[in-house]
């Protein structure tokens, strides 16, 4: 039982009278034991566990065409000659994905025959057997892995003030917490279905290596991540002027410009190897085969519309933005975490002013941002309105009458314990009354959507309006959170400049 309660106070919260950091506490029971420190990640394994019980209880849950998707895709590159895999079309849900991917699916497929040979027949359409929901579940549950380790690794790159913290409100455990609990992540992955963990875990761990010093596995990784799935290209600038500037180039001039003359050749070869050998072993044989244009023309299907079904909550302009934060990075550039700070307003960039973008890429913003978050006040703020109303615009995802009081608590729950955990760690309100009367405006959104319009007379007549209302309110908080936060990074530019005057 003693063992047990230990486990316990790592995940629930005890009330100081009783736990002391890093002291012995006795009970009636005459037990003695010591209270888990963040700096031992003894607590780490519970809370990763924890979240991996959820995720094996929403196997049997709704799942949304992606779950055909990735069957089919199990199909083709198990049944089929690699020369087939981009050609072939039985299903409207073609492959286009990049050819690590498919090299993962096939991976994948070895292990799903012992489950289900059935799943593997490409004119299965639509195949859904018991055995087959539990292997792709199950699937997606193995492959976070990646995420799991990539959550640790970040954490151990956060860096926090000194002083002594209780567990519960340590920027380690806040940030394990708001990534391996990710609101978004659970849905879209765990009943949506998608493998983002897995492709997420690559691009943390890519940062958590950068944020190291270790830049040339966090330019393979991304590399890697590029040839799993291309919607990463639309952060390549940050990766690329950051590994220029700051790796290629040695040296700065005492008023933080480059040096030109430290430019080091043998770096440079040493990042075009990477991207050239990793390129290689994924397009190779289809170069070689001569199926390289019709690889591309799945991979950038141009001729689908500038929206997706479900209008993502953005814009249409011009990209003149993140080039500005691009030249930031350049001119000025920060470390490792400056170069974080351009990821994020890339990948937000790209949301906001994307092609045919699709409501999930949002946690290509979120996801990363979760570290700054627990670093800066400032961030920790700007972060709250993004994760909230980026959690909330996928709400439409699942659509189904017996997973709405699902993604309603798994959102409540999330979204109370990062203001309670972020208000703690930063001792004081992170939002003002605007931004929290506009959060709440999400309430009654949700009530609008979901009790009062299905029972209005244009239910039938206007199907679509729930979607638009959700979409139009997301994007102001969206498109507020960006704006902060490219003036928080021009600000800062401004401030590096006058220092130097």
């Amino acid at each position: 039982m003693c063992y047990l309660y230990v486990e316990l106070q790592s995940v629930i919260s005890i009330p100081p009278r009783l736990i002391h950091r890093g002291q012995a506490s006795v009970y009636d029971t005459g037990c003695v034991m010591a209270t888990p420190r963040a700096d031992d990640w003894s607590w780490f394994p519970a809370l990763a566990l924890g979240v991996s019980f959820l995720k094996c209880i929403l196997i049997n849950a709704y799942h949304s065409t992606d779950f055909e998707v990735h069957r089919n895709w199990l199909a083709i590159t198990h049944s089929l000659p690699v020369s087939k895999w981009y050609h072939e079309n039985t299903s409207e849900w073609t492959l286009d994905y990049p050819p690590l991917f498919a090299w993962f699916e096939y991976s994948l497929s070895h292990v799903a025959q012992h489950f289900d040979k059935e799943m593997l027949v490409v004119q299965n359409l639509i195949y859904t057997s018991p055995a087959t929901i539990l292997f792709q579940r199950l699937s997606v549950i193995v492959t976070d892995i990646v995420f799991i380790y990539a959550v640790k690794e970040c954490c151990r790159s956060v860096r926090e003030e000194k002083g002594s913290k209780d567990l519960l409100g340590h920027p380690f455990f806040i940030l394990a917490a708001l990534l391996l609990w990710n609101f978004g992540l659970l849905i879209v992955d765990h009943i949506h279905f998608q493998y983002n963990g897995f492709l997420f875990g690559i691009l943390l761990l890519s940062v958590a290596r950068h944020l190291q010093g270790r830049h040339l596995e966090g330019a393979l990784l991304f590399t890697v991540l590029l040839n799993l799935k291309h919607i990463y290209l639309y952060i390549a600038p940050a990766y690329g002027i950051f590994l220029l500037r700051s790796y290629c180039f040695t040296k700065d001039n005492t008023d933080g410009s480059v040096r030109w003359s430290s430019f080091s050749p043998v770096r440079l070869v040493a990042l075009g190897s990477i991207v050239i050998s990793v390129g290689a072993l994924s397009f190779g044989p289809f170069i070689a085969m001569g199926q390289l244009p019709q690889v591309l023309s799945r991979l950038f299907p141009f001729k689908r519309g500038l929206c997706h079904a479900y209008w993502a909550p953005n814009v249409w302009a011009l990209y003149n933005m993140v080039d500005k934060a691009l030249s930031v990075i350049w001119c000025r550039p920060r470390g490792a975490r400056g170069f974080l700070r351009c990821l994020v307003v890339c990948a937000l960039g790209s949301f906001m002013f994307g092609w045919h973008v699709h409501e999930k890429a949002i946690l290509m913003a979120i996801l990363p941002f979760s570290i700054l978050a627990v670093e800066s006040r400032e961030d920790a703020g700007i972060f709250l309105m993004l994760t909230t109303t980026g959690h909330y615009s996928l709400f439409p995802l699942l659509f189904t009458a017996a997973e709405l009081p699902i993604k309603v608590l798994l959102m409540l729950l999330f979204t109370l314990y990062s203001f309670t955990s972020l208000k703690k760690l930063f001792r004081g309100s992170l939002l003002n009354p605007l931004e929290t009367t506009y959060l709440l405006g999400l309430v009654a959104v949700e009530i609008l959507c979901e009790v009062v319009y299905p029972l209005s007379p244009w239910q039938h007549t206007l199907p679509f309006v729930p979607l638009l209302v959700t979409s139009v309110y997301c994007s102001l908080g969206v498109s507020y959170s960006f704006i902060r936060l490219y003036v928080s990074l021009l600000r800062q530019h401004g401030t590096d400049k006058h220092k130097q005057l």
